[in-house]
């Protein structure tokens, strides 16, 4: 054997050793937008999220969130993430209902994400996020959250009759069976309504009216509360598909810490009554049995409407997402 025989054996090994050696992920940045405005009380946990992927994921993962509303309108923002506009979104299945409208039914879960990710409920979610919507179901926050109606004149019972009240999906069939008139507004949009009028109420979360200002313009908040809040991470399929193994590891670590987060809440929630007390907002505290009434009447016809939109699903979910 000569010495070029011995030369091109020599790199036909190396390039043997190249070939087998595992090749390092290279770092993917993702697009990101929030259907709420930044520094609000349902963006905090996906800014949060951002900031701890940024910082722990140096070299692997980083996320670029380009912002709120003024971003991108926050009826929008899940058809962005479903068409690959945006990689990654923080929104609420009450926004991309056109897309996939038993999503909406994700509000009355009563079972908290661990037990959602162990008991199968998250595979079902998965699978209908991706089949009608192209996205992959990263992670849930808001459990332990209820929604409230905020008035703007009192009630002496389990009835909205002729009241306008400003709604998304969340709350208008429990408005339509108790006699509102439901009226659907971008949450921008809330504040001037009040203010001119065009509504007596709304219905939103414990957390967040002072945020955006519409403690200025509401005078009560009806007890108890409804449902469960459900703010979704959603990343597109395909950059999900794209990324490997090790990167899709680290941002579903990353989403199961963020839903830690979630045992915060009633704490959270009570802050805000507080706030909410200070600001002037009394509270409506229903009997027991107008209470009961009250309960009743919103998950009934919460689950009749998404046993009407999709049954199959709704009948899949009930048990699985907990029921009341």
């Amino acid at each position: 054997m000569n010495r070029i025989t011995l030369s091109l054996g020599a790199m036909a090994m190396t390039a043997g050793s190249l070939l087998a050696a595992p090749v390092a992920a290279q770092e993917v940045t993702l697009r990101a937008a929030s259907s709420f405005a930044v520094g609000t009380s349902f963006s905090r946990e996906f800014e949060a999220f951002v900031e701890r992927v940024n910082e722990m994921g140096e070299g692997l993962v980083q996320i670029d969130f380009i912002g709120g509303p003024e971003a991108l309108p926050p009826f929008e923002v899940g058809s962005a993430v479903s068409s690959g506009v945006i990689d990654m979104a923080n929104v609420t299945g009450a926004f991309y209902g056109n897309l996939l409208p038993i999503a909406d039914a994700l509000k009355l879960a009563t079972f908290s994400t661990s037990e959602m990710r162990e008991n199968g409920a998250y595979d079902v979610i998965r699978r209908i996020h991706a089949d009608q919507m192209n996205v992959h179901y990263l992670a849930r926050t808001g459990i332990g959250t209820p929604f409230h109606i905020y008035l703007t004149q009192p009630i002496d019972g389990p009835s909205l009759e002729g009241l306008r009240i400003r709604t998304t999906s969340v709350y208008r069939a429990f408005i339509d069976a108790l006699g509102g008139v439901p009226v659907q507004t971008a949450p921008g949009e809330v504040y001037t309504a009040l203010e001119r009028g065009q509504v007596e109420g709304y219905g939103w979360p414990a957390q967040g009216i002072l945020d955006l200002g519409w403690h200025e313009h509401t005078n009560y908040r009806v007890d108890p509360g409804i449902y469960n809040v459900e703010v979704a991470f959603l990343v597109n399929m395909d950059t999900w598909n794209a990324m490997t193994d090790e990167q899709r590891d680290f941002l579903t670590d990353m989403a199961i810490w963020a839903e830690g987060q979630n045992d915060l809440n009633p704490e959270r929630n009570e802050a805000d009554y507080q706030l909410q007390a200070e600001a002037g907002v009394e509270t409506i505290t229903l009997s027991d049995e107008d209470a009961e009434r009250w309960l009743t009447l919103a998950y009934d016809a919460a689950w009749d409407e998404a046993m009407s939109v999709d049954p199959e699903v709704a009948a899949e979910l009930r048990p699985l997402i907990g029921d009341r």
